[in-house]
């Protein structure tokens, strides 16, 4: 199908966001507005205390904190806008901002498939080889697993972006998401799609199968040393240390999995919508909870930063 004359050329577009109800916009509106604060707030306080704490200096925690630091940028990216929109009732964003927002996401959500990858391993040398854990995982290939992480997910955009541009957009405007992403964009366009749609699949699978293997080949080891322990204790021990990354794990990766891991852009996106609350929005407010949670260590700090103000007032 090629553009013709009858077609005008788009140059904006109209997020339709979750619903025109005034109530329902009202509450839409407050809710995510606590959850980005709260969200903020959490992931924030990770990174200042994993600074703060010199204890906290070890690989595990310095993958968390990146994660954290991700994660900030991560729902930066579509919440702020939502609020905007909802408070100024302007839906729109220029092709220029759509097409940007499109790649600081995709780049921000592979670069969070590596980086769980990347906690996977340091979890399986951690329980597989605690001997040499200190001496695998020294500061330098800790550098250097951040660095390939973070520029993996860097160029995993580019392609399918480039492809995006190579699209035209004509007749109706309104995105229905409430940011773009790729499957509502490809409604919206003219001519030829699955070349788009071919490459979107690839780079989608290489993305998420090659970070999944890495994942599905260290839990696997982990849970054949595990079996191994002579110990209940050490069993439950290692286990527990592994429980926080499996469950974002699973969340992360199922909502992922059934949203870009298709062909056919004709997925209803009602759902979609569903499901990208609950890796866009979900996850990143939940990943601070659970590590915290479940994780001794930075209970403890977190317990220490607040014994302090008492301790003062005590003049100790």
């Amino acid at each position: 199908m090629e553009p013709t004359s009858n077609w005008t050329k788009i140059s904006t577009f109209l997020l339709a966001g979750f619903s025109s109800c005034p109530l329902c916009q009202k509450t839409t509106f407050s809710l995510f507005l606590l959850v980005y604060i709260f969200t903020l707030l959490e992931n924030l306080s990770i990174i200042a205390l994993i600074v703060r704490d010199n204890k906290l200096w070890k690989p595990m925690y310095i993958f968390l904190g990146n994660l954290s630091f991700l994660e900030v940028w991560y729902i930066s990216v579509t919440l702020p806008n939502v609020i905007t929109n909802i408070i100024t009732g302007n839906r729109e964003i220029s092709y220029c901002g759509c097409v940007t927002q499109l790649f600081v996401f995709t780049f921000l959500g592979a670069t969070e498939c590596f980086l769980l990858a990347t906690m996977a391993y340091d979890r399986y040398v951690a329980i597989c080889y605690p001997l040499r854990y200190t001496v695998i995982m020294q500061d330098k290939f800790v550098l250097f697993l951040l660095i390939v992480s973070w520029l993996t997910g860097l160029f995993t955009p580019i392609v399918p972006i480039w492809f995006l541009t190579q699209l035209n957009f004509c007749g109706t405007n309104e995105v229905n998401h409430y940011f773009c992403d790729v499957s509502p964009l490809l409604k919206l366009a003219c001519g030829n799609i699955k070349p788009k749609e071919i490459v979107d699949l690839t780079v989608s699978v290489f993305v998420l199968i090659c970070s999944m293997l890495v994942i599905f080949i260290s839990y696997i080891c982990i849970t054949r040393a595990i079996l191994k322990m002579p110990s209940s204790t050490g069993r439950y021990k290692a286990f527990s240390t592994c429980a926080s990354h499996l469950t974002i794990v699973c969340v992360y990766y199922g909502s992922m999995s059934f949203t870009y891991i298709r062909v056919e852009s004709s997925s209803p996106v009602s759902t979609n919508k569903l499901v990208s609350v609950l890796y866009s929005v979900i996850t990143p407010m939940l990943n601070p909870i659970i590590y915290t949670l479940r994780n001794k260590d930075v209970r403890q700090a977190i317990q220490k930063v607040c014994q302090k103000p008492k301790l003062s007032k005590l003049g100790l």
